[in-house]
């Protein structure tokens, strides 16, 4: 089992850079290789009796910031107080193309079909409000560097509005890309600022961007 990828721990939370391809916890098809299962294993070797919580999750392809608690109690008062709570919560992502504007918002309503597939439409009836701000940080002839913060953590949000633009992010044929050049998907979750929910202390928790994405853009 490699290392898990350590960025904070304390006796009430446990935040990990997860890396892509690995699920967050375990679905019909795959049971023991997730984050979940390695972060458990971890914990219980410090003490049999530890248990953890997940309180956010990651797609499976998506790599970064992930924040898990030490008690129930701790993983509820997170969820249940999570638009409060979180102060922010900022990705980097490779898209394909250029947007047509540097900064802009963007919101719809996403609901999905019987496929799970998400999808944006203008009917508040029929979906959850998303709500997603991102800016543009560089490009070049085929991609962009774009970073995004959301305002509401819908499944698969950044996904579908990138697509929603014309600007699919790079290996989510899911939501339209043409081209992997990362052998990826092209998405990181860089930030997490949380306000603790018994310290009141603001925390801000960075994973490092992951070079492959960094080299697209000479390092940036």
């Amino acid at each position: 089992m490699k290392k898990l990828d350590i960025i904070y721990e304390d006796k009430e939370i446990l935040v990990i850079n997860k890396p892509t391809k690995k699920l967050t916890i375990a679905t019909s098809k795959e049971q023991n290789r997730t984050l979940y299962h390695e972060v458990r294993e971890y914990i219980k070797k410090q003490n049999p009796r530890n248990k953890v919580f997940i309180v956010h999750r990651l797609d499976r392809d998506t790599s970064g910031v992930i924040l898990f608690a030490k008690s129930e109690k701790l993983k509820r008062l997170l969820q249940d107080n999570w638009d409060y709570l979180c102060q922010s919560r900022e990705y980097l992502a490779i898209v394909e193309g250029k947007p047509a504007k540097k900064k802009d918002t963007i919101k719809s309503y996403l609901t999905e079909t019987k496929t799970l597939q998400v999808y944006s439409t203008n009917d508040p009836k029929k979906g959850r409000l998303a709500i997603t701000e991102y800016e543009v940080l560089s490009s070049n002839k085929s991609y962009s560097l774009i970073k995004i913060n959301i305002k509401t953590g819908r499944k698969n949000q950044i996904r579908v509005h990138m697509s929603d633009i014309a600007c699919p992010i790079v290996g989510d044929k899911k939501y339209n890309a043409k081209t992997n050049p990362i052998n990826r998907l092209g998405l990181h979750a860089k930030v997490l600022e949380i306000k603790h929910p018994i310290t009141k202390k603001v925390m801000k928790f960075e994973a490092k961007t992951p070079k492959i994405m960094e080299l697209m853009f000479g390092g940036e």
